[in-house]
């Protein structure tokens, strides 16, 4: 397959983001330089800014996604920050993933800031992911901290190396991870977006990591 040029990455972003039903896409504009994806625009919720970035990032050839949609809250979306507060922490209590009783959330004019720890990567996306989709929301700052059980490096090392080899073994040909007591440093190449986030997938979803560094590049794949 040839390499896209930003012309054909530009109409692939706006039928994908015309395919995903979660979307208005007459809402959303795209501009393309280099392979670097800018979307801009106005929504009406969180949830579907970030949606359409997932729908970029879908698209072969896209390296990267500046995302400056802006949220404009009207309607069935203007809701008190008092009741976004309750919608949030029922949105916590509910997903058997978030260690809800550990984090806590302050809202302000539609902006939502997580605070608080919790022992993974992953509780403290799934507890950005949980609320992600409640009306009102314009802004979600993730301030939680991640303060795993302790262990060893050597330990932490052969964690990820098991992790990479069960959940990613093809994309992580190119990809080495140094780790330095519980960070982990994530360095090679890939040739798409997704491959990309299941290699940092499966380094977040270790035991242990308290901070993911990642200088991966995005390469895509041109047969010779």
């Amino acid at each position: 397959m040839a390499e896209k040029t930003d012309v054909q990455i530009q109409e692939d972003v706006l039928r994908e983001l015309k395919w995903d039903t979660r979307l208005e896409p007459s809402e959303i504009g795209v501009t393309v330089a280099h392979g670097v994806v800018t979307l801009i625009g106005k929504v009406g919720s969180w949830g579907e800014r970030h949606a359409a970035q997932e729908a970029a990032h879908h698209v072969h050839g896209v390296l990267d996604v500046a995302n400056e949609i802006e949220v404009e809250r009207f309607g069935a979306h203007l809701r008190s920050d008092a009741e976004i507060a309750g919608a949030v922490r029922a949105s916590l209590g509910w997903d058997v993933f978030v260690p809800e009783k550990r984090i806590r959330a302050t809202v302000t004019d539609g902006r939502v800031t997580l605070e608080g720890d919790v022992e993974s990567w992953k509780q403290r996306e799934a507890a950005e992911a949980a609320i992600r989709n409640i009306s009102g929301i314009d802004t979600i700052v993730n301030d939680i901290e991640i303060r795993p059980t302790k262990k060893v490096v050597s330990e932490v090392a052969a964690a990820i190396d098991g992790a990479l080899a069960r959940h990613a073994e093809r994309e992580a040909k190119g990809v080495t991870v140094e780790v330095e007591g519980s960070r982990a440093v994530v360095h090679g190449k890939v040739h798409s977006w997704r491959e990309r986030e299941i290699v940092l997938g499966a380094v977040k979803g270790t035991r242990g990591v308290r901070e993911v560094k990642s200088l991966l590049r995005v390469e895509p794949y041109v047969p010779n």
